[in-house]
């Protein structure tokens, strides 16, 4: 039976598997379409330093995580894309897509597609399976919780990212909300037709943004990610859209293996 090395099937698969040029970092950040830039007003006087935690931007995410937790059946589609630097300093745009199908409180499909690769994730509260359409492998492993500690399973036992992730730890007692050095309101943008709330955050090495929209739905609509540990400053992009009625059969969690599609063990990270 064959092994997959699953480092190698990231969930995004932006740049994960495919030839590239030399690279300064192999290792981008994975997100979706370039949000522009927007200018900002100085920082009135008397305000927080650029380094606090504003408490308001904490709670922001904190109300979404709760909100997001009372959504049993969504859709969401993203369009990501992502820096790649080389080692002379030029960054290529390398872009995806991911279709994620949602009913909780333990099914999941997941569907990641780029020029370099494709792979499909589908959980029906029983079984985990990966499926690359492309090469007709497939991989399985028994599981029965819920969505939140399928992707903390999927990430720290097989090195698996499901495609936004956060979305099902956000309301929960796994949200990142740790290490967080800078929260703070950028006021506010429009993301398509959306009127969004923005947020920046500060977290180890990594800088980060969403939008956030206003009113009674608080659905993130747009994750900017910039990695500081690459002088660079690499970013990646996530343009989110939702559908909150959508119709899932329970089929649509279910894998069946197409004619011709080969069982492959799913390979735990070393010491895992």
């Amino acid at each position: 039976m064959r092994r997959i090395a699953v480092l190698c099937v990231l969930a995004t698969g932006l740049a994960a598997c495919g030839s590239a040029p030399q690279t300064k970092s192999d290792n981008p950040v994975s997100a979706p379409s370039a949000a522009p830039a927007v200018a900002t007003s100085p920082a009135p006087s008397g305000a927080a330093p650029a380094n606090a935690v504003d408490p308001t931007a904490v709670q922001a995410l904190r109300d979404m995580g709760k909100y997001l937790q009372t959504l049993n059946r969504f859709e969401v589609e993203v369009d990501l894309s992502g820096e790649r630097v080389l080692a002379d300093g030029q960054k290529l745009l390398h872009t995806a897509t991911a279709r994620v199908d949602v009913q909780r409180p333990n099914k999941l499909r997941a569907q990641m597609r780029s020029a370099r690769s494709a792979r499909d994730l589908l959980y029906d509260g029983k079984t985990v399976v990966l499926y690359m359409p492309e090469q007709k492998y497939y991989s399985q492993v028994p599981f029965t919780d819920n969505l939140a500690d399928l992707v903390t399973r999927l990430r720290e036992r097989f090195g698996v990212e499901v495609p936004m992730a956060d979305l099902f730890l956000w309301g929960t007692p796994q949200a990142p909300l740790e290490g967080m050095s800078s929260a703070m309101s950028a006021g506010q943008d429009m993301v398509g037709n959306t009127l969004c709330d923005h947020f920046a955050f500060r977290q180890g090495d990594i800088d980060w943004q969403i939008w956030i929209a206003t009113g009674p739905r608080p659905l993130p609509q747009r994750l900017v990610i910039t990695n500081r540990n690459d002088e660079a400053r690499p970013q990646s992009v996530s343009s989110i859209r939702w559908n909150l009625n959508p119709r899932l059969a329970d089929s649509r969690f279910t894998f069946t293996p197409p004619k011709g599609a080969m069982p492959a063990k799913f390979v735990p990270l070393q010491g895992r």
